[in-house]
């Protein structure tokens, strides 16, 4: 049990670093969940059994601001006392559009907390309600405040927990109008939970630093370096005897400089953590040189079609570049390009061989 839970808490760690490999400064997210909606500052006694949903598509325009479109339905319900004393219970649905606008306070972390204010208008529909003068259906116009916290659990996906407050314009919400009340503003809270999907991704970001968290993953003394040295070994022995060694894991073919050890997740331009310890090897071979300039070539296994592997390739090519602009390399140094499944080192039937070919190679440019 102890190993399992060792390792799902790796699993969590790897996955909030690499949602967070790249930051950009603007992107779309679209949401949807749960809502726990609750009756406050109201004229009638609250109860507790209330639900409702909401959907939401929001622009980020830059890392600290967003401005997000949120509709919803919402059920709520309250008592009051008739003239007879007899309890009654009465219900509001709502259904509203939201326009807010939201702040991030730390938008380069996995765990993002945010405030928001803004207003809406609502469709009120009321049941059993104590005001007979009221009409059952009514819009009104609502102010919006609140705060929340998105938590990154991959490159794509969040998850949103809420609290809003809304302040209507009028002291219709409950369905219970006191005459005595002085510019009355009903009111109700929500707790939200929902997932958000972000897409649209815009250049990469100058306030978080590129590979920001990447280090945190990094483990040098769990890398099976002697595996790493048995695979090469294993599958590339003809390359490893005629070409030169210029570091134990950098080894020079030609024109081309091959970092051994540095491969990617399955369907994915993610860095695997063993990979960290070589691309700084690589660094300090770029520093060292500073003359020289290298097209970063990205390699896939030959699982998915020639388009899609092609798209892949050029995304870990990217990713690698990211890194090592990130690690004081000069982006003008730095040129990338993909090439799929082109040119097996191993064996693709086999896992560790298709490991090997999901690789990064180093040109040296003329």
């Amino acid at each position: 049990m102890k190993k399992i839970t060792i390792m799902i808490a790796l699993l969590l760690t790897i996955g909030i670093g690499a949602s967070l490999a790249q930051p950009v400064t603007d992107y779309w997210t679209f949401g949807f969940g749960l809502t726990y909606p609750r009756f406050s500052n109201v004229n009638i006694q609250p109860l507790n059994s209330n639900y409702g949903g909401f959907l939401s598509l929001e622009k980020n325009f830059s890392e600290n601001v967003g401005l997000r479109f949120k509709t919803g339905y919402t059920h709520q319900e309250g008592e009051w006392k008739n003239s007879s004393l007899n309890m009654i219970t009465e219900s509001t649905n709502l259904v509203t559009g939201d326009l807010d606008l939201l702040y991030y306070l730390l938008p380069c972390e996995p765990v993002s907390p945010y405030l928001f204010a803004g207003g809406g208008v609502s469709l009120r529909m009321l049941s059993n309600w104590a005001t007979p003068t009221l009409d059952e259906n009514e819009t009104a116009l609502s102010f919006n405040v609140g705060g929340g916290v998105e938590w990154a659990i991959g490159a794509n996906w969040k998850i949103m927990t809420e609290y809003g407050f809304h302040k209507m314009f009028n002291s219709e919400l409950d369905g219970a109008v006191i005459s005595t009340e002085v510019n009355g503003r009903d009111a109700y809270m929500t707790l939200n939970l929902g997932l958000q999907f972000v897409f649209g991704k815009g250049a990469p970001s100058k306030l978080c630093e590129p590979c920001q968290g990447i280090t945190q993953v990094i483990t040098p003394e769990k890398v099976d370096y002697d595996r790493i040295e048995e695979l090469i070994i294993e599958h590339i022995p003809k390359i490893i005897t005629r070409d030169v060694v210029v570091d134990k894991y950098i080894v020079a073919v030609n024109d081309r400089i091959v970092l051994v050890g540095v491969n990617f997740a399955f369907d994915k331009s993610e860095l695997l953590p063993e990979s960290y310890p070589v691309l700084d090897k690589a660094v300090t071979l770029l520093t060292n040189n500073p003359k020289v300039n290298v097209e970063v070539e990205g390699y896939c296994d030959y699982i998915g079609s020639n388009a899609y592997n092609k798209e892949l390739s050029v995304n870990r090519a990217i990713t690698v570049k990211n890194y090592l602009v990130s690690k004081g390399i000069a982006d003008s140094r730095l040129s990338t390009v993909g090439y799929g499944e082109q040119n097996p080192v191993a064996n693709n039937e086999t896992e560790d061989g298709r490991a090997m070919n999901r690789r990064i190679v180093f040109r040296i440019m003329k």
